[in-house]
């Protein structure tokens, strides 16, 4: 049986409490599912890393990585630059979104205010 290390112990019990929070989030309506894919598979990555640590001395093996741990925390580390790069492009998308909206609103109070200014004009010439 092989021997369990305590960053395995550290990265199990942290993956699984992240995937609790994500759920939790999910479920309470803080996170869209949409957004919580990303770290979902990050706590199924890290978990799945962990626990298999053959799998994880191989890969750093194949990469070059000295201490097979340090590659668990840069895959996660990796994910959660992903997950940083996928909002910001989503609140890019709403930056354009808020500025176009911003921009019709006050198009329609100009439009508002110049059809006030004819009615009073307009009734200013009916009295």
């Amino acid at each position: 049986m092989p021997k369990i290390h305590y960053f395995q112990i550290v990265a199990i019990l942290g993956s699984i409490a992240l995937f609790g929070v994500v759920v939790d989030f999910i479920r309470r309506g803080l996170l869209k599912e949409k957004y919580s894919v990303l770290w979902l598979v990050l706590c199924v990555a890290v978990t799945a890393l962990a626990i298999k640590r053959e799998l994880l001395d191989r890969i750093a093996i194949k990469l070059g990585v000295a201490y097979p741990p340090s590659l668990l925390f840069l895959v996660a580390f990796l994910f959660v630059l992903l997950i940083l790069l996928h909002f910001s492009v989503v609140i890019s998308i709403l930056h354009e979104k808020n500025k176009a909206l911003a921009q019709e609103i006050a198009l329609m109070r100009q439009t508002i205010k110049e059809a006030g200014a004819k009615e009073r004009e307009h009734n200013a010439r009916g009295l």
